[in-house]
């Protein structure tokens, strides 16, 4: 099987909560994609498990030549490797290796420890094979992981071509509007929460999410986004016909637009607020009783529902369903003591979401089971 089909398979078993803990996204995704770049899996002498450097340990070393690292490997729980760039850092500056490898199996980090600046400036490229395309997915992983490649240190010379390119600031002023397009048209939990508290700030009292949620749709709100173009004298080295196309500043009120038209109608339940299940109605009081009691029941309907559902990932740091509360929001104790509660499982849960976000959850969860949303699971969350 070649490593596009491989990756195929793979977003699949993400999406439907295969791969629940470490180990799983070592055997499942790690090993895996490896074998599929030529790297002799098998021979633990060149992909190292649990490689030992001046006492501590790294999920893989991959050797060359044998029992010599020339690139280490630390995996983490999908959705669980923010801040793990620190030690897999020290561990490769010291001991001389000139790539190190931080992934969740979903998200794939490539740094290049040796070059200069923060963790986040030496990181080479930014891996999301969920999002990316799948021919692009397995562009990058060959450049930069390729058996051959690697021994040969063409995917250092490749990873040192890439990180030194300029050309990147281009494709990221680009891409700014684009970005801005997608926080409104998916509502952006973080986006939503720094807007309500700044009118807190301002008048005292803080919006419901589905107010702001409101309000980003709005005219008012969609103003152009004005790229600012380099300071003149400055390079930004050279540029692929593709890169020109889409360097100028774009308008943002007509990719916001775009983006919001193409959001689907909500399907509503004919009995109002709550869900239709296998034909059994469930009414609800609000938006966020219904994503309660639909937890409540889907845990009840299979033990291993939430298991899965947890090792998705959720937010940019949040999690929309948690065994301790704190860590529903990040670095946010007012919210985790304001918006949360805790289901009959013992397991809890963030209420601070507007409509359009917990029917996002919900289909989420869906992914996970074997209900199809819109068809036997039918849900209206009010206007």
């Amino acid at each position: 099987m070649g490593i596009e089909q491989e990756i195929s398979s793979i977003r699949e078993g993400i999406a439907a909560g295969r791969f629940t803990n470490e180990a799983a996204v070592s055997q499942g995704i790690v090993l895996r994609l490896l074998h599929a770049l030529s790297w002799p899996a098998y021979d633990t002498q060149v992909v190292w498990p649990e490689y030992g450097l001046s006492g501590k340990r790294v999920d893989f070393a991959l050797c060359h030549p044998p029992g010599k690292p020339i690139a280490l490997i630390e995996v983490k729980q999908i959705g669980q490797s923010d801040g793990a760039e620190r030690q897999l850092f020290e561990y490769a500056f010291h001991n001389g290796v000139p790539m190190a490898i931080l992934t969740d199996g979903r998200e794939w980090n490539f740094f290049l420890p040796g070059e200069q600046g923060d963790y986040g400036e030496r990181r080479v490229y930014k891996l999301d094979i969920v999002e990316r395309e799948i021919l692009e997915s397995a562009f990058r992983l060959r450049r930069y992981l390729l058996h051959d490649d690697v021994v040969t240190g063409q995917a250092i010379r490749s990873a040192r071509d890439d990180y030194q390119n300029v050309s990147r600031e281009r494709q990221m002023r680009a891409a700014l509007p684009k970005a801005w397009g997608k926080l409104i048209e998916e509502e952006d939990e973080m986006l939503l929460e720094i807007l309500a508290d700044r009118v807190e700030s301002i008048c005292g009292f803080k919006p419901e999410p589905d107010m702001v949620s409101a309000f980003l749709k709005s005219d008012v709100a969609r103003g152009p986004l004005k790229i600012v173009p380099p300071r003149p004298g400055r390079s930004t080295g050279p540029t692929s016909p593709a890169q020109e196309a889409i360097a100028p500043a774009v308008q943002l009120p007509a990719a916001t637009t775009a983006a919001v038209s193409q959001q689907p109608e909500p399907v509503l339940a004919p009995d109002g607020v709550g869900f239709r299940l296998d034909e059994v109605f469930h009414p609800s009081r609000t938006a966020i009783d219904v994503l309660r009691q639909l937890f409540d029941l889907l845990d009840k309907r299979d033990p291993l529902f939430a298991e899965r559902f947890m090792s998705l990932k959720h937010g940019r740091s949040r999690r929309y369903l948690a065994r301790n509360r704190s860590e529903l929001y990040p670095g946010r104790p007012d919210f985790c003591q304001e918006y949360a509660i805790r289901l009959q499982s013992g397991l809890w849960m963030g209420t601070n979401y507007s409509r359009r976000s917990i029917s996002v959850i919900i289909e989420l969860a869906c992914g996970v089971t074997a209900l199809k949303f819109g068809k036997n699971l039918i849900v209206d969350l009010g206007k």
